[in-house]
């Protein structure tokens, strides 16, 4: 997949796309972990959600938020990474205009950021939320949640606290005309690291659920 650098907010940003194999190819935008924990778009989460759209027809985007790798500026406690995700978006979008339909996939702080986005971006029509930090940001922002999603959490998860996570999947179902849909993996701590096969099923089963054989490369 080639690299690409285009242009954020506060400079330069640096990403990997894969086109979409037609004209009006759905898209799909991931985001990467905590830039001061570590977090890049080579996390193998990321990696292996990029392979999944991309296998499934997608127009694909992973991306450094700014002051990772070679994107310029410096880390903005997710107010400036926000603005990188929506110019990154921006960016996808005049690639593929006529898409037919866009989704966020985001890991633990990418989940924060990306659903956030989707508040202010009507076109996301659905999401993947990784280990979103519940017990560490504020998702009230979330009223009423506008797209159907699935939250996936880790069973022993030692940074986000299952708990936390459960509270914010309660309050999302009490919303009409969207579907939470939660996951829980055993066993699987903060980095799925032992688990990454069962991530990836119930991130497939839910995509194959979503998308219907249309999109399912298959």
């Amino acid at each position: 997949m080639p690299e690409v650098i285009f242009p954020g907010p506060e400079g330069r940003l640096e990403g990997r796309f894969t086109p979409g194999p037609r004209p009006r190819a759905p898209v799909a935008m991931i985001l990467h972990s905590h830039p001061q924990a570590g977090g890049t778009m080579n996390n193998k989460i990321v990696q292996l959600l990029h392979k999944d759209f991309v296998r499934r027809g997608f127009a694909t985007l992973r991306f450094n938020f700014r002051g990772v790798g070679r994107s310029q500026g410096t880390f903005d406690n997710g107010i400036g990474e926000l603005s990188d995700a929506a110019s990154a978006l921006d960016w996808v979008q005049q690639i593929h205009p006529e898409a037919e339909q866009t989704w966020i996939a985001g890991v633990s702080f990418g989940a924060w950021i990306g659903m956030q986005l989707l508040m202010r971006r009507p076109e996301i029509k659905g999401f993947i939320s990784i280990a979103p930090p519940a017990n560490m940001y504020d998702f009230s922002f979330l009223a009423p949640c506008p797209s159907s999603g699935i939250i996936i959490q880790g069973e022993a998860d030692e940074v986000v606290t299952p708990s936390a996570v459960q509270k914010l999947v309660d309050k999302l179902r009490t919303q009409r005309h969207i579907t939470i849909h939660h996951d829980v993996i055993p066993g699987a701590n903060h980095f799925f690291a032992e688990e990454l096969p069962q991530l990836m099923k119930s991130v497939d089963d839910y995509l194959d659920m979503r998308l219907g054989q249309d999109f399912s490369g298959r």
